[in-house]
């Protein structure tokens, strides 16, 4: 079984943070993204993608649901990610575009990627 713990915190972090911003702030530009709920919107449907690429099921959309429900869309996104990882044997790969990636790997990217967008919004 696959430690998830650390990508749960950090999305769970994340997503409280995204909650409880104003809209001033949601809708405050960042670099490359017109808005933090934006660059939060394209981080759940990166976590949603690896979800289901781990599932084996194909591609589907991820909507947008607007800036205030997007901290419940990171955090539902990120934890079916962990959920999934979680269950997935020891050495058991995840079939990405680029090819089959060690679940290790899956994690300890979504796990930067949730890092990188909450430095990015902060």
């Amino acid at each position: 079984m696959h430690d998830v713990q650390p990508l749960i915190e950090a999305v769970d972090a994340l997503a409280d943070r995204f909650r409880s911003l104003p809209q001033s702030k949601l809708l405050g530009a960042v670099p490359g993204y017109g808005s933090r709920a934006a660059a939060a919107l394209e981080l759940a449907r990166r976590l949603a993608a690896l979800a289901l690429a781990a599932e084996g099921g194909p591609a589907r959309d991820f909507p947008d649901a607007g800036a205030f429900a997007v901290g419940d869309q990171l955090a539902v996104a990120g934890h079916d990610l962990a959920a999934l990882l979680a269950a997935l044997p020891e050495g058991a790969e995840v079939a990405l575009p680029g090819g089959p990636e060690p679940v290790a790997g899956v994690l300890a990217d979504a796990v930067a990627a949730v890092r990188g967008t909450a430095a990015l919004c902060a």
